[in-house]
């Protein structure tokens, strides 16, 4: 099919979420009727919820949607579902269907939500997940997101804050994205780094996923709105101490973070942790990327160095990116040392 004439606007994604101070707030004073079977809810700040079917297997479950964020509506479609079904993988399930969000202006040529909708089933189908349905409104922005129900066997549920002094973290995507996307919209990156940024953002985890279930692992989780720190945070009570010299970046992302192209999730996202961070050398372009808010990103994990070294080489066999991230350190004034 040629490309729509109409183009979306390079904006939104993760980088639209909410702080997590703000929701921390809102969500304290709730209390919402828990049901026992639910062993995983929003308590935890975990990735996805999990019910209980019996003693050996749960359902596992998660809602994600955005605005617009890259121009065209079938790429557009790709990255929202790919960034749905992560959270199942991150918490070691199997994604099994899903269930379309879609807000759409009256207005808007048809043809768009066409494309969107193809996108996401071109993912669905590549990560074997059916579509099998959904809810529309009109609305004055284009959004568009999932619901996406997945089983986990309950001896193999992953959890984000499990991990403890002397593990590793390890990342399987670059950092950067919403940088990137920022730089694009204004001209200040080139088409291949736009081009880029949209490849890592419709890789499905499931690959990565699939190798980390054969070793041992303490902490899951994957980086999104909240950037590398932030994601860090949910994953242990004590310090990370993170390598600087380590960090994988989408190219095009450290340079537009050197031009002071700040991203509004960003310095939310620094704002809420900034205290908690030392630096130990002047780099304020790394900052901004460490800061940087994920749409679709890659599974952070954590493992002991010896499992660790064996599953980054495994990775790297399979042509996934990933990197080291930094280590597990006992508790310090703050809670993160980048070195």
């Amino acid at each position: 099919m040629s490309e729509l004439n109409l183009e979306l606007e390079v904006c939104g994604g993760c980088n639209e979420k909410i702080g997590v101070k703000d929701l921390t707030s809102i969500l304290k004073d709730l209390r919402p009727y828990k049901r026992e079977e639910i062993t995983v809810g929003f308590d935890k700040r975990d990735d996805a919820c999990v019910y209980k079917i019996n003693e050996d297997i749960s359902i596992v479950e998660s809602l994600d949607f955005f605005s617009t964020m890259v121009k065209n509506p079938y790429d557009f479609g790709r990255i929202a579902s790919t960034n749905a079904i992560s959270d199942i993988y991150a918490m070691g399930g199997e994604p099994k269907f899903a269930l379309n969000i879609v807000c759409f202006p009256e207005e808007e040529n048809l043809e768009i939500l066409r494309e969107i909708l193809r996108g996401a089933s071109d993912v669905c189908r590549e990560a074997e997940v059916s579509i099998t349905g959904g809810h529309s409104i009109h609305d004055k922005k284009i959004k568009f997101g999932q619901c996406v129900t997945g089983i986990v066997k309950n001896s193999e549920i992953w959890k984000n804050n499990g991990a403890e002094v002397g593990d590793y973290f390890i990342l399987t995507k670059p950092l950067g994205v919403s940088l990137v996307m920022s730089a694009y919209s204004v001209g200040m990156t080139s088409e291949n780094n736009y081009i880029e940024a949209i490849n890592k953002m419709t890789t499905l985890n499931k690959y990565a996923a699939e190798i980390l279930k054969r070793y041992e692992v303490s902490s899951v989780t994957d980086v999104t709105g909240f950037g590398l720190i932030g994601h860090l945070d949910e994953c242990t009570e004590n310090s990370v101490e993170i390598f600087a010299d380590e960090i994988n970046f989408l190219p095009g992302s450290y340079e537009a973070a050197s031009e002071f192209l700040f991203t509004a999730g960003g310095q939310r996202n620094r704002k809420a942790l900034e205290d908690e961070v030392v630096f130990t050398f002047d780099d304020f372009a790394l900052e901004e990327v460490l800061f940087d808010p994920q749409t679709s990103g890659g599974l952070l994990f954590a493992a002991k160095k010896e499992e660790a070294d064996k599953i980054l080489d495994e990775m790297k066999k399979n042509g996934i990116p990933a990197f080291y991230v930094g280590r597990v350190i006992p508790r310090e004034n703050k809670k993160f040392k980048v070195i």
